[in-house]
């Protein structure tokens, strides 16, 4: 296969290029005054001297996943439907950047990691039939409601209402996670191991043996990805820098290596990327409070370590980064007008329900989603970002081989 490049046309500049500029001038304002505040207050009561820094970190997050489409919808999407495994690039890039970002991180911290200490505020989980199972849930609940969790918050803001009941039945998920938290933990979770790659053979073994398994896979990966043909000649000018900037999708490593950076800078100053902590927090708050669930479970309140949800009263670290990421990226495709509203339906919106709860429940068994047990967890170099990750991609590998995407929303605009 072959991907053809057509000649681009004029982008122009009319009154509706103006307003949308001006409204993406006003949220970067807003989120670098909302910034300056939390740190001039050291964010008292509102998260904590580091709430500004993730806040920024969000807003990056936020611009990076919406002009490079890092979407592991998208991405995967395009891999198992189109045969176009460009976008796997983008997640090996950041993988790697991540993971050597984390190694120096870690080698300050844990100096020797065969001691039998691992670094505990790191996404290093338990690996069991429970993870898997919740790998399975989250990547066929990917599919069906059209995008992860993070690719939802990013996405809603471009329009895709189906997001909003997606969103919904995640909270859901979480709710029913947590409902069926005990079994879980008592009859998998408990005893399982949690193998964490350095302390096997030192840092270096663990940073070469992931760079062999992602340059492996890049390898394989090259048949599908398609050579371009047609590229036009192009003059370096102030249209071809706004349609770089603002229209075109960004080089998949590039918005790879960024994301790994950032992912790299938010564990060093605060706690490993992740996008469910306050949303799963927030709900257990709620059952708590309304006395569907006990004060204290087992595992989350003791030892486990990832996005584990915490009774909470305000808005944490996380809050601000999930808030960077939907304000940066409704900034982000303002000015390359992709704000195009997806028509919602009875049909489309409950199917977003149900894989939205798919979500929830995937991410609170697993401690995480693609972001903060996928990424943070290979970040880490532990085996549990990785048997994670696996169960999504066969997972979301089956349900676009059975086109449930499309299925679950036929008239849908794609991502």
């Amino acid at each position: 296969m072959t991907v053809e490049v057509k000649a681009d046309r004029a982008l122009g500049w009319t009154r509706a290029d103006t307003i949308r500029t001006s409204i993406a001038a006003a949220v970067a304002a807003l989120l670098l005054g909302a910034a300056a505040y939390l740190g001039w207050t050291d964010g008292e009561g509102l998260g904590g001297s580091n709430a500004a820094f993730m806040l920024l970190i969000g807003a990056g997050l936020g611009i990076l996943f919406e002009r490079g489409r890092y979407c592991f919808f998208c991405i995967f999407r395009d891999l198992f439907e189109k045969r176009n495994s460009r976008g796997m690039y983008a997640i090996f890039i950041s993988i790697a950047v991540g993971m050597i970002g984390y190694a120096v991180i870690f080698s300050t911290r844990v100096p020797n990691p065969s001691s039998g200490t691992t670094p505990s505020d790191a996404h290093i989980a338990p690996v069991s039939l429970a993870l898997i199972i919740a790998g399975l849930a989250f990547g066929l609940g990917m599919v069906i409601s059209g995008g992860c969790i993070a690719g939802h918050l990013y996405r809603l803001p471009e329009g895709h209402l189906r997001s909003i009941p997606a969103l919904a039945g995640v909270v859901l998920g979480f709710g029913l996670g947590f409902l069926s938290w005990d079994t879980m933990y008592s009859n998998f979770i408990l005893d399982a191991p949690v193998p964490w790659l350095p302390a096997g053979g030192g840092y270096t073994t663990a940073v070469l043996l992931q760079l062999g398994v992602l340059v492996g896979l890049g390898i394989w990966l090259l048949k599908w990805n398609p050579p371009v043909t047609g590229r036009p000649d192009r003059r370096v000018d102030g249209e071809e820098v706004r349609r770089l900037l603002f229209f075109k999708r960004w080089p998949a490593l590039a918005t790879g290596a960024g994301v790994g950076l950032l992912a790299v800078l938010a564990y060093y100053k605060d706690q490993p990327l992740g996008v469910t902590s306050q949303i799963s927090s927030l709900t257990r708050t709620g059952m708590t409070e309304l006395g569907i669930l006990q004060g204290f479970m087992p595992g989350l309140d003791e030892r486990l370590a990832g996005c584990v949800a915490v009774v909470i009263h305000t808005i944490t670290t996380n809050g601000w980064l999930i808030l960077g990421i939907v304000l940066g990226s409704f900034a982000a495709a303002l000015p390359g007008r992709r704000i195009r509203t997806e028509a919602a339906t009875a049909w489309n919106s409950t199917t977003a329900l149900a894989g939205g709860i798919l979500l929830g429940w995937g991410a609170m068994i697993g401690l995480g989603c693609t972001i903060g047990v996928l990424l943070s967890g290979t970040h880490a170099m532990a085996a549990s970002g990785w048997v994670f990750g696996v169960a999504v991609v066969v997972a979301s590998g089956i349900g676009f081989r059975l086109n449930l995407h499309r299925r679950a929303n036929p008239t849908g605009f794609a991502a």
